[in-house]
């Protein structure tokens, strides 16, 4: 038999970081001592309190049947406390909430969920590159926001082609912003509310990072904002904030109907998130003011040492207001895909080039602050030939 692979595939680039990890493989397979500081994959251990919930729940055979629906109602009322503390607005935990199989998965199935083929869907980049495979997987049409760092890494909404603005259907940000750090205030997302309810789009914002912040203010969730739920669907994750990737749980809030939609498609899709892992996943939430700021600790001291090292071997690197990665220029006379090159044969540490978070992204590495400090400081040591 003939197979050749649907275009919905084809079109798609080479997934990032499965292509670093490959890499980074053959590398270590040759005996050689890689620093990985490619794909954010926190190295510090899932939280004591939440390793003990989900042991305890594994030993219920209540927690060993299909999880069908959109969460278990203790999850969804845990959900609901957490968000009513952090952000001091309260969510329907039987209507505007579903829980995930990790954020990536609802993100994904969204455009799957809320447009059509042929619609168009506003996607920033550089960006998570999970808003374009959904996008593509849906039928609709990707248009790029270019995030430039003169713009304080925001998308130009209102510059927009007419035909693309009556097209479009739905709007993805990301803040705290992955790769660059970048956040925003609630003014900011007032502004894009607004607009979003002006020409009906709908706003998805993924705010995977929402507890990484290393400055004084919380990053406002975009359902802070008056009029959001109208327009608004928000993704939440367990992966970063609480040391969870491999658990895959996060969860989608916001308007009613789009939360109902997402929920339908991933009822004929997948049988819910593991009854044991939700458990785990409400002593996190519930404990999340005690767990939490070990964490950010953590990933602060690794921030300013790593940056102020860079700084010193002569790159111009700045600390990132938020999440794990310092978004850093190249080079002069180097591209990003040359620079990270350069990094992995001859320094041996593993950084993501830019360009594969989009066209913006080029002229630019991210590392991803989930090493140790040693780690780290061997990292920069390495790198100072390499200019």
């Amino acid at each position: 038999m003939n197979f050749t692979q649907p275009d919905r595939l084809r079109v798609l680039p080479p997934y990032l970081f499965v292509e670093i990890d490959r890499k980074k493989k053959e590398a270590i397979a040759s005996g050689v001592d890689v620093i990985d500081l490619g794909v954010g994959d926190p190295d510090l251990p899932t939280p004591a309190p939440i390793l003990q919930a989900l042991k305890q729940a594994a030993d219920d055979p209540a927690n060993h049947v299909y999880p069908f629906g959109r969460g278990s109602k203790a999850f969804l009322q845990a959900v609901s406390r957490w968000f009513e503390r952090r952000f001091n607005g309260g969510l329907d935990a039987g209507s505007e909430i579903v829980c995930l199989i990790g954020s990536k998965e609802g993100i994904g199935h969204a455009p799957l969920a809320l447009v059509n083929p042929g619609d168009v869907v506003l996607i920033p980049e550089p960006g998570y590159p999970a808003y374009l495979a959904g996008t593509v997987f849906a039928g609709a049409e990707p248009v790029f926001l270019p995030l430039l760092a003169k713009n304080g890494y925001k998308p130009d909404l209102k510059n927009l082609p007419v035909d693309v603005l009556r097209r479009a259907k739905v709007l993805f940000l990301n803040y705290p912003n992955n790769p660059t750090g970048a956040c925003v205030d609630l003014a900011y997302f007032e502004e894009v509310v607004a607009w979003c309810r002006r020409h009906e789009i709908i706003l998805a914002h993924d705010m995977a990072y929402s507890e990484l912040y290393y400055g004084s203010t919380p990053p406002p969730s975009v359902l802070q904002v008056k009029g959001a739920k109208e327009v608004a669907i928000e993704f939440h994750s367990f992966s970063k904030t609480f040391s969870m990737t491999g658990w895959r749980l996060g969860f989608a809030a916001g308007r009613k109907e789009l939360v109902d939609s997402l929920a339908l498609l991933k009822g004929n899709l997948d049988s819910g998130t593991v009854s044991a892992v939700q458990v785990a996943g409400i002593a996190a939430l519930d404990a999340a003011e005690t767990l939490v700021p070990p964490i950010v600790q953590v990933y602060r001291t690794r921030r300013d040492l790593f940056v102020k090292g860079l700084q010193q071997a002569g790159f111009a690197a700045t600390a990132p207001e938020a999440a794990l990665y310092v978004w850093c220029p190249v080079p002069a006379g180097m591209n990003s895909t040359t620079f990270a090159t350069r990094l992995l044969e001859e320094a041996h540490v593993v950084a993501t080039p830019g360009m594969g978070f989009g066209p913006s992204g080029e002229g630019f590495v991210r590392f991803s602050l989930t090493s140790p400090e040693a780690r780290l400081a061997e990292a920069v040591r390495r790198m100072q030939a390499i200019r």
